[in-house]
């Protein structure tokens, strides 16, 4: 969908596939695109998305937010499949590729341009003609590959080009494999790079110094998106303070609220948001 209306300018771009969600439930919005975007709008900044979803996908949980969706016959469909080995997670569909064009001009400059991919879906590194405060990479989308029956597996991705351009980098351990030594490769090509690592909370890259921010402990009801809530809120709280160390505090309390609630439910609260930027974490 192609908005009609003079698009107006966003403090927070994202970019990425919103995700079609298969779950026992039903079908659910998903995918870091949706989550983040919630998320920003949550901390009071102007958002705007920049996707590709199919005709089964309602993004009726995005209403007020800009969003330009390129035509594509299917969503990016994601179901996961738990047992007592641990989670099996299928890609059934792909959408359409995003190509930076489709971003208008008013949108280049924002504060935060979020590159959010779920399925290597969108290039790393902005084109000529962009310029935000703070580039934020989610490389989920990068680390994920998947077999012909769809089945996804970490793959190794370490552009370092893009790592070097951005201004801060999140993934989740889960993203590599546990794998530890790409996490320092990673971690030697990025500025601030946060790591996190569920329930545990995260671990922060930053100057050749490294600092464990441990999550306070919450019933967990879904999990699902918290990973890009924690990403949301630890740019914006970046951009705003210029200090990694606080951005990570305030995103790691933040994400743990999230997992109280189910999907979407857990996009941030005004009481949580509060609380979260004078609470200490011990």
């Amino acid at each position: 969908m192609y908005s009609l209306v003079p698009l107006e300018p966003v403090d927070y771009l994202v970019i990425g596939h919103a995700a079609h969600d298969l779950t026992p439930s039903g079908a659910r919005l998903g995918g870091t695109a949706a989550f983040s975007a919630l998320t920003a709008r949550a901390l009071g900044l102007r958002v705007g998305v920049l996707t590709s979803v199919g005709s089964e996908t309602s993004l009726a949980a995005l209403d007020g937010i800009p969003v330009i969706s390129i035509p594509s016959e299917h969503s990016a469909t994601f179901e996961n499949v738990y047992s007592e080995g641990g989670r099996k997670q299928i890609l059934h569909h792909r959408a359409a590729p995003i190509d930076f064009a489709h971003v208008p001009e008013v949108w280049r400059h924002a504060g935060i341009v979020h590159l959010g991919p779920v399925a290597d879906e969108v290039q790393p590194i902005l084109p000529k003609g962009f310029s935000p405060g703070l580039l934020g990479l989610t490389p989920q989308g990068w680390l994920r590959g998947w077999d012909e029956s769809g089945r996804v597996h970490p793959k190794r991705w370490e552009d370092g080009s893009a790592l070097e351009a951005a201004g801060a980098v999140v993934i989740s351990l889960e993203d590599v494999g546990g794998d530890m030594e790409q996490v320092e490769r990673l971690a030697q090509h990025t500025r601030v790079l946060a790591v996190t690592e569920g329930a545990a909370g995260c671990i922060l890259h930053w100057h050749g110094d490294r600092r464990r921010f441990r999550a306070p402990q919450f019933y967990e009801t879904d999990a699902t998106g918290a990973g890009d809530i924690f990403a949301a809120a630890f740019f914006i709280r970046l951009y705003a303070t210029r200090d990694p160390w606080e951005a990570a505090r305030f995103a790691t309390l933040l994400a743990s609220h999230s997992v109280t609630r189910v999907g979407l439910d857990g996009i941030p609260t005004e009481e949580e948001i509060q609380s979260c930027l004078v609470e200490v974490l011990l």
